[in-house]
């Protein structure tokens, strides 16, 4: 339990965090050219690049928490067939994989239920902010 004096700082919780996963993999085996930079940079860069990355991995978010939960027996087919209809779109996969995070997989039949009763809600912590995570940039 934290001092009511001890603030919770992101940036050193975000520093921890990277320090501790160590050095990143090599993004190739062979050397990048400096034109091959730019035309990296410019995709990688890109707003639709970036929307790409992110429901990639709201996907992956998805299939692990669906594949755990069925799996240890937390949800049945017709559970996961509730749930799976939310994630036919792009929102509905950033919705259902924030609140997959947010919740164990023991928490999974609710998440079916609140699916099937179409009562899942966007967590959005403040008001107007996106139903997706947001990496916060290392200063």
């Amino acid at each position: 339990m934290s001092d009511a004096n001890d603030t919770l700082q992101m940036n050193d919780v975000l520093a921890g965090i990277e320090q501790a996963f160590g050095p990143e993999s090599a993004f190739t085996a062979e050397p990048v050219s400096e034109p091959e930079k730019q035309v990296l940079a410019k995709v990688f860069g890109d707003d639709g690049y970036q929307d790409y990355l992110q429901d990639q991995i709201n996907r992956q978010v998805i299939r692990d928490y669906l594949l755990n939960a069925r799996i240890l027996g937390f949800i049945d087919k017709d559970q996961l067939e509730e749930i799976l209809h939310r994630a036919a779109s792009f929102e509905g996969r950033a919705v259902l994989a924030l609140h997959m995070i947010m919740r164990s997989v023991e928490e999974a039949w609710n998440l079916a239920q609140e699916c099937g009763e179409g009562s899942l809600q966007v967590l959005r912590p403040v008001p107007g902010s996106p139903p997706q995570l947001e990496l916060i940039p290392q200063r």
